[in-house]
């Protein structure tokens, strides 16, 4: 499973503890067009992020990432808006179950919030379950299972059944 998964660098943008889904997700734009929404992604914590963000780069969180409501945009946003990994101290577990679903990897990593630099570049092998530091510190975060695994290696649920799907000769959307 390793080869499907790239050693994943990026810069670390460091939040801290309790971060919503209503800073991910803020309900007043909810009906708002997925460009204005994505604008205003973390701006209650991190005004800078959704403008400053890159792809590839990587949150870094505290304890109880994604709180709050069942809000699939708020991972969702996040993967829109390029980011390759959250690792956090702690994640709600709905939060957790929404970002694997659509495709984007979630570690918990005790410490993590603690020991990243804000804009440091850190390695995170998803399999493996490390994060390396810039100066080659590697943490061990909780390995995600083969199960998550194989819904993260198909890029989320949806296209890993359109994909079995397509495995058994069907055409159905």
């Amino acid at each position: 499973m390793s080869d499907l998964f790239p050693v994943l660098r990026g810069r670390a943008w460091l939040l801290g503890d309790n971060i919503s889904t209503d800073v991910l997700s803020p309900g007043p734009y909810v009906h708002a067009p997925m460009a204005e929404r994505l604008r205003h992604v973390l701006e209650a914590v991190r005004p800078d992020f959704a403008s400053g963000v890159r792809h590839g780069d990587i949150v870094v969180g505290g304890r109880n990432f994604g709180v709050g409501s069942s809000r699939e945009s708020a991972p969702q946003h996040l993967k829109d808006l390029g980011v390759a990994v959250v690792v956090a101290e702690s994640f709600a577990r709905i939060f957790a179950r929404n970002a694997i679903a659509i495709g984007l990897p979630v570690l918990t990593c005790q410490g993590v919030g603690g020991l990243v630099q804000d804009g440091e570049i850190v390695a995170v092998d998803v399999v493996a379950g490390e994060v390396v530091r810039s100066d080659g510190t590697a943490l061990q975060a909780e390995r995600i299972p083969p199960e998550m695994l194989a819904v993260l290696a198909r890029g989320g649920i949806v296209p890993m059944l359109r994909a079995i799907a397509a495995d058994q000769g069907s055409t159905a959307e």
